[in-house]
């Protein structure tokens, strides 16, 4: 796994903090100083906490642990739908439903709700007065919107990855409810304590987000392949245990 370059982190503003006036005490040990009125993030410290995130994500990736991100500001919406895409985790990019983990029950009966409304597209829908079917349209419009990226998450995750743990408290607080692990992107204003791989850096900035997000979601896609190896030849080795058996 590829260390973290500090220089691109440079590049991508990850280092720019909020105001002096607006920051958390606890992110002292991860800034490098102040300037004109705001907070300068160490970069090595933030190099540092990519890479710690990065080995712990891999791992849970490669033990078929499935991971959830979560980032619903503007700024992080697409490089969350995409790495999640490309990693094969779940994701929330729109509205943070209460209870979306802890009542986990109640989010997969509108999965179901939206899928049945999706079949009845091109069938029963002919069969319906034309104002019905336009407020089923509004009404799974909407249930997509907020559900696509959790549609098969089943069961709770084994990791979440969140962009900014102040706008996302509702997330995190379900999260540490439930002792899920979490990696965050904690701007100066962020309390790091409350997760367990805060990464200290600018959340604001797409390009900030998107780097990191990057980092990260290569991590996932080399655990799976590696987890994936790993159960395959393990088969391969039963298969021939077994074709081993049968011959003697």
């Amino acid at each position: 796994m590829a260390k973290t370059d500090a220089k691109a982190l440079l590049e991508a503003g990850v280092h720019f903090g909020h105001r002096t006036d607006k920051w958390n005490p606890k992110m002292k040990p991860f800034i490098y100083e102040a300037r004109n009125g705001i907070h300068i993030i160490n970069l090595s410290k933030t190099a540092e906490q990519i890479d710690a995130a990065a080995k712990f994500l891999r791992t849970t990736a490669s033990e078929g642990g499935r991971i959830l991100f979560v980032g619903c500001k503007k700024a992080s919406q697409e490089a969350v739908k995409e790495t999640a895409a490309r990693s094969g985790a779940f994701y929330v990019c729109e509205r943070w439903l209460g209870g979306t983990l802890t009542n986990l029950n109640t989010i997969r009966k509108s999965v179901a709700r939206m899928r049945s409304i999706d079949a009845m597209e091109g069938g029963k829908f002919k069969e319906m007065p034309k104002q019905e079917v336009a407020a089923l349209r509004r009404e799974v419009a909407k249930l997509h919107k907020n559900l696509d990226g959790i549609q098969n998450m089943e069961r709770q995750p084994d990791a979440m990855v969140i962009v900014d743990i102040t706008r996302e408290e509702i997330a995190l607080k379900e999260a540490q409810r439930l002792k899920i692990p979490v990696v965050a992107i904690t701007d100066t204003n962020a309390d790091p304590e409350l997760v367990q791989f805060p990464i200290p850096a600018n959340d604001d900035a797409i390009r900030s987000i998107r780097i990191i997000l990057q980092a990260l979601g290569d991590a996932i896609v080399e655990g799976t392949n590696a987890g994936g190896k790993k159960r395959g030849g393990k088969e391969e080795a039963r298969a021939a245990e077994s074709l081993a058996g049968v011959s003697a």
